[in-house]
């Protein structure tokens, strides 16, 4: 059976944490998850040439990532960000302007690849600068009408503004945040209610095929216009939390391109999540039994 072929667009960047550095970004992230999970995971995104960019696409290589979609940016600053992790395993992130990712741009062989992918991942943060933002929407326009195009809107600091969020939710057919972004989003929808009434009204507004929300230690909900599906989520001892979203929108991709329930994509999604919060960094090598497709190791339902 031929793989799915999924990307993640946007930011790539290292996560500098007070003893180490970690090679993360939610686009790159999710399609190393994706790649992990037994799809055909591509990161796209740009890199200076310097120290930093060198050592993500040896990283990424080492890691059997693909960086052909990975451009490189003359005298660029690589990607980074502060990241602080509380007692709790949780991070908060401090992000400088200006770096590699934010001069996004789309060379012929990622415009190709724009047709092939059943599912793309992006998010409000890699739109900060104009040029990459006209990268991404110009990526997300070249999809065909099936491919899954996911919106992680994955709020950070200022990096955001109602327009870009609007218009990522009608380029998108799936969404996924939290209960903050969740919160944001009814602010800037004018619409009121419970997650779960929350959740309906911006699929009806929005025609999306699903809504994702993650809710941290008390697992997901998930919304289509059919059928919902929650979940208690899954007990782990908390490392960090770094990519542990990412880690779950990846594993909700393949279940829906394999057409599975939905209770049977969160079940599976909350695993994998549980278990990359375990684990230090965002990257971790996932273990056989949540690598493996999905039907060898979850009950369909």
């Amino acid at each position: 059976m031929n793989k799915f072929i999924i990307a993640g667009i946007g930011e790539l960047l290292w996560d500098v944490l007070e003893e180490s550095e970690e090679l993360g970004g939610a686009p790159v992230n999710f399609s190393y998850h994706a790649n992990s999970l037994g799809a055909k995971g591509y990161a796209i995104s740009t890199v200076g040439d310097d120290r930093r960019g060198k050592a993500a696409l040896a990283v990424l290589e080492k890691r059997k990532m693909s960086t052909r979609y990975i451009t490189v940016r003359k005298g660029a600053v690589t990607g980074y960000v502060l990241a602080n992790v509380d007692d709790k395993g949780v991070a908060s992130y401090s992000f400088p302007d200006d770096v590699a990712w934010d001069h996004l741009t789309l060379a012929e062989p990622t415009l190709s690849l724009a047709k092939e992918v059943d599912a793309i991942c992006f998010g409000s943060l890699g739109q900060r600068s104009p040029k990459a933002r006209l990268a991404i929407v110009s990526f997300l326009q070249a999809t065909r009408p099936d491919t899954l195009r996911i919106f992680d809107i994955n709020l950070r600091q200022h990096f955001y503004t109602t327009e870009i969020i609007q218009n990522s939710l009608k380029l998108a057919n799936v969404l996924k945040l939290n209960n903050e972004e969740l919160e944001v989003l009814g602010v800037i929808n004018d619409i009121k209610g419970d997650e779960r009434s929350l959740l309906k009204k911006l699929v009806e507004k929005y025609n999306l095929q699903l809504a994702v929300l993650t809710r941290g230690g008390k697992g997901s909900l998930l919304v289509s216009p059919a059928e919902i599906s929650s979940h208690p989520g899954c007990p782990t001892n908390i490392v960090d939390t770094i990519g542990a979203g990412d880690s779950f929108t990846a594993a909700t991709a393949l279940g829906l391109l394999r057409g599975y329930p939905l209770s049977t994509i969160n079940d599976h999604a909350n695993r994998v999540a549980a278990f990359v919060c375990s684990q230090k960094g965002a990257m971790p090598l996932l273990p056989v039994d949540l690598r493996e497709n999905i039907s060898k190791t979850v009950q369909l339902s």
